[in-house]
């Protein structure tokens, strides 16, 4: 990726000034001078919401803040071709926390958003993605909150740095703590959380061995996106300072649990500041709007889980027995349904939300709360009424026999889906679509040449 300078001539944009809040200028100003930051990261995001980032010496801070910091584009996952290739990051100050596993170096980081030279926002970029959908969102009065919840591994690096055989950092299960090694590593995962601003609730062990999770609170789509991005890159740190390796694949060995992104959603009204998610005469405590939301997401669930488990492995864990879900259904104590309505303590109406449990944590969090939401405003647009809630087990239920309809049972049949779905293609937009499904389609199609270990050693010998 090639930086350019801001001397050099695109257009006349180019050399307007972006214009920030001059209450974020001085808070940010003042955790210069606080920490003595001498370099700053400029973090955006590729396609497949792997971070990327491009550091600049304090002395280029001005001007990058005042007209943004040209890039090549050509380079990135999804983004531009070579003949379109120039493009510009604009710092979003709200977001400017300091490193704190590079307090040696005295470095600082802020998220940024891409735009084009004719100072448009970048369709590809996943951030302007969740942007327009937030947008269509206040159109009708709503705001659209989410709590994610990141399942993860911890696995031992090898003296040489490798990683296989796999190790388990530890042989602790759900709520351990004799046994939890990760407890220590975790601690300083949630304080470098915090330092960056993220508002951790809890953390604990997980099912797996070697499996942990660390929840952050509810809140505004956008800046939970932006802690998704930031928490997956700080737990990867923080664990590479211990000699581990923290991975977000969501299927690392079979056989046991994999690691799933629950997202809690509701809906509230931006003039009231009240949930429209209740209703108190309705057995689940949800409102038509909430019922529409659900009817719009169940609709769609297929196409978007191209986006919301968006790899290969990812379809490894989106199978019975190991609390994943695999029909499209919704329902309160049924925690295999795709949809679950988490029970309300009496007087707290305002926590009344519906958890989608398919996504996994490589999503891309911008595309995966865009596809999510888009879906969900289709069925309230529309009007959409679900299916009667199934509350019993589907973990080992015949699917045949039920009458249920399925998730996709591998990523080319998601990409199938996706296809044929114009609302989630509309949500992503024509670039960020486009360039998703070359990305993805080329990874379907590696998978399908790739000779097994599992087929030589199942077939070698007897064929």
């Amino acid at each position: 990726m090639t930086i350019e300078h801001s001397t050099r001539e695109h257009s006349a944009h180019e050399h307007s000034a972006v214009v920030h809040s001059a209450d974020e200028l001085q808070r940010v100003d003042e955790i210069i001078k606080r920490n003595d930051i001498r370099f700053i990261r400029l973090q955006f995001s590729d396609i497949v919401g792997i971070a990327k980032h491009v550091t600049i010496p304090i002395g280029h801070w001005d001007t990058a803040i005042s007209h943004g910091l040209w890039f090549d584009g050509s380079a990135v996952e999804g983004f531009a071709r070579v003949a379109e290739s120039d493009m510009y990051l604009v710092p979003d100050l709200s977001t400017f926390a300091v490193v704190p596993w590079e307090m040696d170096l005295s470095t600082a980081r802020v998220i940024c958003d891409v735009y084009t030279p004719d100072g448009e926002p970048f369709g590809g970029d996943p951030r302007y993605v969740l942007k327009r959908q937030l947008e269509r969102a206040r159109a009708l009065g709503l705001d659209y909150m989410v709590g994610p919840e990141l399942e993860f591994f911890l696995f031992h690096r090898y003296p040489d740095g490798g990683l296989m055989p796999l190790k388990p950092h530890d042989r602790a299960g759900y709520f351990d703590v004799s046994t939890d090694l990760a407890h220590s590593v975790r601690r300083q995962m949630v304080d470098a959380l915090q330092s960056m601003g993220i508002n951790v609730e809890t953390s604990h062990h997980e099912v797996a061995i070697g499996q942990s999770e660390i929840d952050f609170s509810y809140g505004h789509a956008l800046p939970a996106a932006d802690n998704t991005i930031t928490f997956r890159t700080t737990l990867k740190a923080i664990a590479q300072k211990n000699n581990l390796h923290c991975t977000f694949m969501p299927k690392p060995i079979a056989g046991i649990a994999g690691s799933g992104m629950h997202v809690h959603q509701s809906l509230w009204d931006r003039e009231t500041k009240e949930t429209v998610m209740y209703d108190g005469d309705n057995e689940y405590g949800l409102s038509e709007t909430a019922l529409q939301f659900i009817a719009g997401q169940l609709a769609h669930g297929r196409a978007m889980t191209a986006i919301l488990a968006p790899l290969v492995n990812s379809y490894k864990r989106l199978v019975p027995g190991y609390e994943a879900p695999v029909y499209l259904s919704w329902a309160r104590t049924n925690r295999s349904a795709l949809i679950r309505i988490p029970r309300i303590s009496r007087g707290r109406h305002r926590s009344v939300r519906c958890e989608l449990r398919c996504p996994d944590p490589s999503a891309n969090p911008y595309l995966a709360f865009a596809v999510m939401l888009a879906a969900g405003l289709d069925g309230i647009e529309k009007r959409m009424t679900p299916p009667s809630p199934t509350e019993e087990d589907l973990y080992h239920v015949d699917g045949a026999r039920s009458g249920l309809e399925t998730l996709p049972g591998d990523l080319g049949e998601a990409l199938d889906e996706l296809r044929r779905d114009e609302v989630v293609q509309d949500a992503l937009g024509q670039h960020a679509y486009e360039r998703f499904m070359e990305a993805k389609t080329q990874e379907w199609n590696e998978y399908r040449l790739y000779v097994s270990q599992w087929e030589l050693d199942r077939y070698l010998t007897i064929f």
